[in-house]
């Protein structure tokens, strides 16, 4: 059955208070989990809002609102936040949810369950093919959803994208129940209601696509200025940083330095939007750049731990510890058939193979400390106490060998 050659009824976006008042009594009266999901402008938009919010629930219908136009969502929040909401991928859109009020208690995320069940790909075009037998056409995935008016087509996919979220939840719940995952998924998806956004970084320009080309502090303060100038227009204009002037363009001048204005307009790789628009704009910041005399360091020193590839060298016991626990949580992957950054953050297997506690007895508390869920500290600490000791029994054999 293929869901884009199904006739869809017109669909209509809720851009009033009105409207917005009449379909909270609308979904307020209806049955069973209430699907939602939330269109951006990523790659149009600086901001990361939503511009559009698709709801579905049984008995109710479905509704489409405009965010911009309806603003505040908190009495619909009220009336609908003690109901489980289903999502697909729910940590790409509970940020921008909350930011107009609509914040769920309870949530059944369908990427997380089909990934926890051992599907291959998790993707809501290839569960909903795989398990509903339905193909849905992704091609308005990538659009900019700030356009006014929103054609009809995006509409009908943005409708379809959570009309089969209801069935889909009860298809993945089935697969969670006959491999007695339930409680591991129902913890995983509290994790994700209660997980706390990251703090920004204390030096965003760092991130640039091709920092790594530039080898030199001057290159770098180049860098620097040119992203705050970038950054600043994009928020002034709310378009995404990238179409005003891509990272290359950045890249390319910091590391080659135009020697007039004139040299800048000239370079072949300076493309982009504004790159002539803002060309005095983006001139200004480069000089600001060459003259600046805070240069920032060329390989700032981290406070996280070294890359695991150097580990061999600069602590060959962590690095042995660390192999020996991912061997046994591939074993633990293929066995229980969930992935291995699900049975255990890859970040924090990391951190304690590179510092492990004094005392083994205490992993489940590190564990803990470190995110780790009840189900993933049950799995995790024999794996790791038997891995962490293997590791020490090695190195003390080797270190008698070659004495």
């Amino acid at each position: 059955m293929t869901a884009e050659a199904t006739p869809h009824e017109e669909v209509r976006v809720i851009d009033s208070r009105q409207e917005y008042f009449r379909a909270i009594d609308s979904i307020a009266e209806g049955t069973g989990p209430i699907a939602v999901d939330a269109e951006r402008a990523s790659g149009f938009r600086y901001s990361q809002r939503a511009y559009l919010i698709q709801m579905f629930r049984n008995d109710a219908g479905t509704f489409l609102f405009d965010p911009p136009a309806i603003g505040d969502f908190s009495d619909l929040n009220s009336a609908i936040n003690q109901t489980e909401w289903v999502l697909h991928a729910a940590s790409q859109d509970l940020n921008c949810l909350r930011e107009v009020g609509l914040d769920p208690l309870q949530i059944f995320d369908t990427e997380l369950g089909a990934r926890l069940a051992g599907l291959p790909r998790v993707g809501l075009g290839t569960v909903v093919e795989e398990l509903l037998g339905i193909h849905l056409a992704k091609e308005h995935s990538a659009a900019d959803w700030s356009t006014r008016p929103l054609p009809e087509s995006w509409l009908i996919y943005a409708a379809l994208d959570v009309e089969l979220l209801v069935d889909l939840r009860g298809e993945i719940a089935k697969l969670l129940l006959a491999q007695d995952k339930s409680e591991i998924a129902a913890q995983e998806f509290r994790a994700t209601l209660e997980k706390e956004a990251k703090p920004a970084a204390a030096e965003p320009w760092r991130r640039l696509s091709g920092m790594h080309n530039l080898r030199d502090a001057r290159a770098m303060a180049i860098a620097r200025t040119l992203w705050e100038a970038r950054d600043a227009l994009a928020i002034e204009t709310d378009t995404a940083a990238g179409r005003l002037l891509p990272d290359a363009s950045i890249i390319a001048v910091s590391k080659n330095p135009p020697a007039s204005r004139r040299d800048l307009a000239a370079t072949r790789e300076f493309t982009g939007r504004t790159s002539r628009s803002q060309l005095d704009r983006w001139w200004k910041a480069l000089e600001s750049g060459l003259a600046a005399q805070d240069l920032p360091e060329v390989r700032p020193h981290g406070e996280g731990i070294p890359p695991a590839r150097v580990w061999s060298d600069k602590k060959p016991e962590a690095d042995a510890r660390l192999k020996r626990a991912k061997a046994e949580f591939a074993e633990l992957s293929e066995k229980l058939s969930i992935p291995m950054e699900n049975l255990l953050t890859p970040d924090l297997l990391r951190r304690i193979s590179w510092e492990p506690p004094a005392d083994l007895q205490e992993l489940p508390t590190v564990l803990r400390e470190g995110g780790a869920r009840p189900w993933q500290i049950d799995l995790a600490v024999p794996a790791i106490r038997k891995a962490f000791v293997e590791a020490a029994q090695a190195d003390t054999e080797s270190a008698e060998q070659d004495s």
